[in-house]
């Protein structure tokens, strides 16, 4: 367990939705957090909570190296990195542009992995520090026109697997959470690039159907980002903490299904999830009528 008094934090994605849940949970347990993200001015609520906020963005290489730089300049260490910063690009593989699913991995792999890099040096010199990669239970299962968002998270955790046996004769931990559906608004924008990608093509009853599973995934039962927030608490505080952290317990119950049965059973479980409707159908049809109306 680190020193409680001279633990600094970083945490990417700040700005909404798990980032700033982590950010308040970390604050709460003693840590200096600065916390970073594009949105600078939607940060203003942590800074009034203590949050040292800084903007960061993990597809600029010069404003990940500044902002490392400013943050041992300012405290001598960094005992935790938070690699939250994330998003989900959905659409048919035959229909997101390729530029698209760079940014994807841009996003959600090359920021975290240039991230760790940044820090790593500080974390051996001290001979203790804690990465947390924010994954998904979407890095163990998968589901139609999800395809560069799932291969993005399969990637956080086999970067994540090979960075622990890594780092750990060094003393660095590497820590993965995994959640499942959480109340975020990265759910609304990801079910709605689903539509605005496939929504018109040969995939468009595919796109209205996983629009309204998702939907049905994200009511009010499902629990808000502070259930992950917790989680990553749990760990950096821990002296011997998880590999894995799969929150909440639905969650956990996906993945053991996905351990459990073979590839077929489970194809024919997300086509039953995600099966395409005859409402799906007519939602479908109607959005390309819409669509060939505005053309003319």
């Amino acid at each position: 367990m680190f020193p409680m008094d001279s633990r600094v934090a970083l945490v990417t994605g700040a700005s909404s939705g798990i980032g700033e849940a982590t950010v308040l949970e970390l604050i709460r347990r003693g840590f200096v957090v600065y916390a970073g993200a594009r949105r600078v001015e939607r940060m203003a609520h942590l800074a009034e909570r203590g949050a040292r906020v800084i903007r960061l963005d993990v597809t600029d290489d010069e404003s990940m190296t500044a902002a490392v730089t400013g943050i041992l300049n300012d405290q001598g260490r960094i005992d935790v990195l938070v690699n939250n910063a994330g998003y989900g690009s959905y659409g048919a593989v035959e229909d997101v542009p390729i530029d698209e699913a760079r940014r994807q991995f841009e996003v959600n792999i090359f920021g975290l992995a240039r991230l760790t890099q940044l820090v790593l040096p500080t974390m051996r010199r001290q001979r203790r520090g804690t990465i947390v990669n924010i994954s998904s239970i979407g890095g163990r299962i998968y589901e139609p026109l999800g395809a560069w968002y799932h291969a993005t998270k399969y990637a956080v955790e086999g970067l994540s697997n090979s960075l622990r046996v890594e780092v750990e004769p060094h003393g660095v931990r590497v820590v993965l959470i995994r959640p499942g559906a959480i109340r975020t608004e990265w759910n609304e924008i990801s079910r709605r690039s689903a539509l605005e990608v496939s929504g018109e093509t040969a995939y468009a009853a595919q796109a209205h159907a996983l629009m309204r599973a998702l939907t049905a995934a994200d009511t009010e039962t499902a629990p808000g980002p502070s259930v992950v927030a917790e989680a990553i608490g749990r760990a950096v505080d821990a002296a011997k903490p998880r590999i894995r952290y799969t929150v909440p317990f639905a969650a956990k119950a996906i993945v053991f299904a996905r351990w459990l049965l073979p590839d077929r059973v489970f194809d024919a479980a997300v086509h039953r999830v995600f099966g395409v409707t005859a409402a799906d159908r007519l939602a479908a049809e109607e959005s390309a009528a819409g669509a060939r109306v505005e053309t003319h």
